[in-house]
């Protein structure tokens, strides 16, 4: 057999091992970030001007709760967290938020055994306080 093509074969196994060896490692790696990422729960993040709204769900009372955060120095300092969400009878997850103009809007999904419910907490002072949770779901007007 040509030395050549043994050379070759040899060297298309070892680049062949390390590929698979990578793309486990990477995989691995992945997997490990998302299952983190399902624990603590999704940062969303919100910016306006020189405004950073940040909003995320946590479990570490061992109830999902959505908890946010504003800074109004482009993200240099941040008010202390506020937990927008305080149902202690159901899960509070899935949080997004956008801000526009003074206006913050964070929403998410309410659910435990008997509710899935999308429900929403505005704010029109810069995401400095917050009205009352609506219920997105609920035939009628909101409010």
């Amino acid at each position: 057999m040509n030395k050549k093509l043994v050379l070759v074969v040899i060297v298309m196994i070892t680049l062949g091992a390390a590929i698979i060896a990578t793309t486990t490692t990477i995989q691995q790696q992945a997997d490990a970030v998302t299952s983190k990422r399902d624990f603590q729960g999704g940062t969303q993040t919100s910016i306006f001007e020189n405004d950073v709204y940040v909003a995320w769900w946590t479990n570490k009372s061992g109830n999902d709760e959505v908890m946010y955060r504003l800074s109004s120095d482009a993200g240099k300092t941040f008010t202390d967290k506020v937990n927008l969400s305080n149902t202690p009878n159901s899960d509070s997850v899935d949080v997004e938020i956008s801000a526009d103009e003074g206006r913050v809007a964070v929403s998410w999904w309410e659910r435990n055994q008997t509710l899935n419910e999308p429900v929403i907490r505005i704010s029109n002072d810069n995401g400095k306080t917050f009205g009352p949770v609506l219920k997105l779901a609920s035939d009628g007007p909101i409010g």
